[in-house]
């Protein structure tokens, strides 16, 4: 068999760059015309959000594990783990920090155990705080979609998605089988919301419980609640867990946990943070500072003692916390000595540099036209 010639494209024949960029301006009119402005641009114009806003967790060393500084704006973040780890706690952190920045904050009770003493507690203005307790998933489900679209909220915590029942389940009787209806309004509420969160810019966090998938030989039984979906769009997964109970001889003030980034779509994930909660007052943010503090040398450690600038400040990690809280002052300046580390570490420069360093190439030939930046 004769074998079939293959046409060359020839350059020439190609629309010269203007008659191109021409053409897909006429596409982009077309499709605002269409769609409404706004419904295309270019990622570099100023109408595009070049950095992600964030929300503070409250403890800060989770924030310089999520490489960002908190919780992701415009996005869904999913945290899990067994109970009495720490879940609502660090959600409410979370919330008391938008509140202190003027934020607006909303809290959807499905699991009908929120506690307004404790959250007082942690620092959360319970007088502006809006709460849900809804009847079933879907209530639930509309009520945060409502927030969103409001475009006022800057974060929504449901807690809990194992809560969110379905209508159908709470209408049938004990003990009837209701297959996947769980996953299937997670996935249909996950569709709807995606799209709004993002142009609102708010956050939704996610509480969700732990369950053990039945005959799992190798590898880790452990699931979560509602399916796949809550999976795939979340931007940020954390796994906390509690490692360690800490005691004043035998009595137990708080607990150590340890939280993993699982899943991270705006920083590098797997990192991990510990840090202290305390049964009392919540995150031990003095804890935290004083370990990044620590770990980046802004303070020194000689044995048991803890020294800031030549000044020693306790002998102990508990008493060198005690300094800081009782010196308001100069946890400040190491808060901000802190946050000035992890904005730098943010900071695309090192993207820069390499750009500055690659060799200009000419798009219509491939040709190398810089020699001197190739080497």
């Amino acid at each position: 068999m004769a074998k079939k010639k293959v046409e060359k494209i020839n350059p020439a024949q190609k629309p010269e760059k203007n008659e191109r960029a021409q053409a897909v301006e006429g596409a982009i009119q077309q499709i605002e015309k269409q769609f409404g402005k706004g419904s295309i641009m270019k990622l570099g114009d100023n109408s595009v959000r070049s950095e992600i806003g964030f929300i503070p967790t409250g403890a800060m060393t989770l924030d310089f594990a999520l490489g960002l500084g908190g919780f992701p704006r415009g996005r869904i973040v999913e945290i899990y783990g067994p109970e009495s780890s720490g879940k609502t706690t660090l959600c409410l952190s979370a919330v008391a920090n938008a509140q202190r920045n003027g934020g607006i904050a909303a809290f959807v009770d499905a699991e009908h155990a929120l506690d307004p003493s404790f959250a007082t507690r942690l620092g959360v203005n319970i007088d502006d705080l809006l709460v849900a307790q809804p009847d079933n998933g879907e209530e639930a489900l509309e009520i945060t979609e409502s927030l969103v679209r409001s475009n006022a909220v800057d974060i929504i915590v449901v807690d809990s998605v194992a809560a969110l029942v379905p209508r159908s389940e709470l209408e049938g009787n004990m003990g009837d089988a209701q297959m996947g209806l769980h996953a299937r309004l997670m996935s249909q509420a996950m569709r709807k919301l995606t799209g709004t969160i993002s142009k609102s810019n708010t956050t939704i966090v996610f509480v969700n419980q732990i369950r053990n998938k039945i005959g799992v030989m190798f590898g880790s039984p452990e699931t979560t609640t509602g399916g796949n979906a809550l999976k795939f769009y979340a931007s940020v997964r954390l796994d906390i867990r509690r490692i360690e109970t800490l005691k004043k001889g035998d009595a137990p003030f708080g607990n150590r946990v340890r939280v993993k980034v699982v899943k991270n779509k705006v920083a590098p994930p797997f990192r991990q943070a510990e840090f202290d909660i305390l049964f009392d007052s919540g995150i031990n943010r003095e804890g935290c500072i004083l370990d990044l503090a620590l770990e980046h040398n802004l303070i020194e450690r000689s044995g048991t003692w803890y020294s800031y600038q030549t000044n020693r400040i306790g002998q102990g990690r508990d008493n060198a916390c005690n300094f800081l809280k009782e010196n308001p002052d100069i946890l400040e300046e190491l808060d901000q000595s802190l946050r000035k580390i992890l904005k730098e570490m943010r900071a695309p420069a090192a993207r820069k540099e390499e750009q500055e360093k690659a060799p200009e190439i000419d798009p219509e030939t491939g040709e190398i036209l810089d020699e001197e930046a190739a080497g």
